[in-house]
């Protein structure tokens, strides 16, 4: 996994993980990897696992069951309102990056409309 350097790295494990979990590539139920197995794969600390793995634990996002470990949390409503929660994550840092170039709402809905209309045509 490629990290970027102005973000921190449990903050990008976290939204990894997330994102497995919200195209299912993750389901509701399944076991993660060892927190040894996943720093390996992720070439990070054990540490940095952890941090993340206990922020999932307390956002009710995974469950730790003692002995067994972590698994996806089973509350599908969870794993829904996570996806709407980096929706907003994500349009927002896009509205204030626009706004911030002097865009009005009126314009930042023109921009979209057009992106997308291209994106649209490019995959036809």
């Amino acid at each position: 996994m490629k990290f970027d350097d102005k973000v921190p790295i449990y903050y990008q494990i976290k939204n990894q993980l997330y994102h497995e979990m919200i195209t299912g590539e993750l389901e509701p139920g399944d076991k993660l990897p060892a927190v040894r197995q996943l720093a390996v794969d992720m070439t990070v600390n054990v540490n940095t696992i952890q941090r993340a793995l206990g922020e999932m634990i307390t956002e009710g996002v995974i469950e730790s069951q003692r002995g067994k470990g972590n698994f996806v949390t089973m509350d599908h409503e969870r794993i829904t309102q996570l996806k709407e929660e980096l929706i907003t994550e994500q349009l927002e840092r896009v509205y204030q990056q626009l706004h911030a170039l002097d865009l009005s709402d009126e314009d930042i809905i023109a921009s979209l409309e057009h992106f997308i209309k291209q994106r649209g045509e490019q995959h036809v």
